[in-house]
């Protein structure tokens, strides 16, 4: 699939149009590091022929391309704990030299801290782009009136759109949002507008509303209506992205003009090799979309890399490790694993544990039917936790508490 141009998010040029959603304890930089080789075709460190990207420009661009093949947004960061300085926070800012541009979410519900750490990002140049986030919806989030609720109450996100667009300066100031809270209570359509009139650059829909969770399907229609809702800026697709052509099919259904990736890269960071392929490569089954199909030796691979990244970040082998447990069932799916092996690895505390582990696997195991498809979070509708009486006016509310924000990064 050849798009008419590439995605623009200010000054960066995005090709191909492509961005790594921000998911708590995920995108850190090891992770992101992981995703940004494969698109970059560096990610596999076995011999043998691999699918690479082609080594190409998006039509019209020439120099004004961005450094690297996509977008990598860090992992969502408190504007709380960012302006305060908190130590875990400044260090889930820190960018490697490589990543270009350097991406950053932000969480807050207060205008003056949003406006105040945004200031702080572009004064000290701690990042190249900023995100809002308005899609959370985990009870922790949207019982003080973040994430996914916020929305609702109009003037509340005008008025913290208002403070980003105005402390970020020249960088562009984005936001990725849900449907609305639930099906009673969509907010999408206003919140585009809003988002509009107050400058934001681009914006992320997320096809499904706090209520859902991550359960059920993705409600592509939604990203259609949102793109003729606000034609002036760039609006992305996000939801049900298992694989590459899944994406191509969202921006032909849609006419959305980026796609964001989350939970279908779990265990599977050469997704990111996969999409650049099939952007390049005509579409669905065309010329050079050519899909990785590893088999388990070759993931082993990039389990005990992913590990070492982990362990190298946090300058402590078993804690990173130790980190390294949640994404054992994501790598293993669809492959034989015995359940107890399964969880030997999910149990390893050092990289020589890990070793031996994945040493014991039946390595020859080619790519399995069935690896594909949903991973992580796939609860289904569950009631949205809000603050008392938030629904009985999405207009009433311009400020909230300073206890609504949160101090700890990382959601």
């Amino acid at each position: 699939m050849k798009p008419e141009q590439a995605l623009q998010i200010g000054p960066h040029t995005v090709w191909p149009p492509v961005v790594l959603a921000p998911m708590a304890g995920i995108t850190n930089a090891p992770f992101r590091t992981l995703c940004r080789q494969f698109a970059e075709g560096d990610g596999w460190e076995s011999e043998g022929p691999r699918p690479q990207p082609p080594v190409s420009q998006p039509p019209g661009e020439g120099d004004r391309v961005s450094q690297g093949k996509g977008i990598f947004v860090c992992e969502m960061i408190t504007t709380r704990a960012l302006v305060e300085r908190d130590a875990k926070t400044m260090r889930l800012i820190r960018f490697d030299a490589g990543e270009k541009p350097r991406s950053v979410q932000l969480y807050g519900v207060d205008p003056a801290t949003v406006g105040r750490a945004v200031r702080m990002i572009a004064d000290e140049s701690i990042a190249d782009h900023i995100d809002l986030n308005f899609g959370c919806p985990v009870p922790k989030v949207t019982r003080k009136g973040g994430g996914s609720a916020l929305p609702y109450k109009r003037n509340l996100l005008r008025s913290i759109l208002r403070e980003a667009v105005a402390g970020a300066g020249d960088l562009p100031v984005t936001m990725k949002m849900r449907k609305g809270i639930d099906d009673d209570h969509l907010t999408y359509l206003d919140a585009g507008r809003i988002a509009v009139e107050e400058g934001v650059t681009a914006i992320a829909l997320h096809g499904r509303t706090a209520a859902q969770h991550y359960g059920g399907t993705a409600d592509w229609s939604a990203i259609a209506r949102l793109k003729e809702a606000v034609p002036e800026i760039p609006v992305l697709g996000n939801g049900d992205i298992w694989c590459a052509d899944d994406a191509v099919r969202m921006m032909r259904e849609t006419g959305c003009d980026g796609v964001v990736v989350g939970r279908g890269c779990l265990g599977r960071p050469w997704l990111f090799s996969d999409l650049v392929n099939v952007f390049e490569g005509g579409g669905e089954g065309g010329e050079g979309g050519e899909q990785a199909r590893p088999t388990l030796k070759e993931v082993a691979g990039v389990m005990r890399r992913h590990a070492e990244l982990l362990a190298e970040w946090l300058s402590d082998e078993e804690r990173g490790v130790i980190d390294f447990r949640k994404h054992v069932a994501w790598y293993t799916k669809g492959f034989a694993v015995g359940s107890r092996l399964r969880q030997r690895l999910a149990m390893a505390s050092s990289l020589a544990e890990l070793d031996e582990h994945l040493g014991a696997l039946e390595l020859d195991q080619p790519w399995p039917q069935g690896a594909e498809g949903p991973r992580g979070r796939t609860a289904g509708t569950k009631r949205v936790v809000l603050p008392d009486g938030w629904l009985r006016d999405p207009y009433d509310c311009d400020a909230v508490s300073e206890a609504a924000e949160l101090d700890i990064s990382g959601g």
